[in-house]
């Protein structure tokens, strides 16, 4: 038996528990395999963070995830590539500080998974630096995911 998957938006467990899926994966592997950048924007509770978790989940190479669906006839490689996903659901942003604080954990944890050290630099080039050295520590281009960019 599957079941509606009310208020999921991640499509690993959505998957791995037998949820009904509306397979949005060929447009994932268009997005992937045609352009460099997107900007999605669709309504509010519309299934834009569930379509970022199945495109994180696509970009970590994860196929076991997409038996039966589209793309799983479509990718040939699964290569795993380095991401960086930025979720701005957590704080309610009543000013420039709270948004700052959140970039600023994701700097320390991708900082801290990469194993360097900020250097008193600005955000910005914090960032940069992270992605040129994510870049060269695996030689794949490095995926950008943006969840709830809205919000601020």
């Amino acid at each position: 038996m599957q079941y509606l998957p009310i208020g999921i938006q991640n499509f690993e467990d959505l998957r791995r528990k037998n949820f009904k899926y509306v397979d949005k994966t060929a447009i994932a592997y268009q997005l992937a395999d045609s352009g460099k950048y997107y900007f999605l924007s669709r309504p509010r509770r519309f299934g834009k963070s569930l379509f970022l978790s199945t495109l994180e989940a696509y970009f970590q190479g994860k196929k076991e995830l997409f038996q039966g669906l589209a793309i799983e006839q479509l990718e040939k490689d699964w290569i795993e590539y380095p991401i960086l996903r930025l979720d701005l659901n957590t704080e309610k942003y009543q000013d420039s500080e709270a948004l700052n604080a959140i970039i600023e954990y994701h700097l320390e944890l991708w900082e801290k998974q990469l194993g360097i050290e900020a250097e008193g630099v600005t955000l910005g080039l914090r960032f940069m630096k992270i992605i040129q050295l994510a870049y060269e520590k695996t030689g794949k281009q490095v995926v950008i995911l943006v969840d709830e960019y809205d919000k601020p």
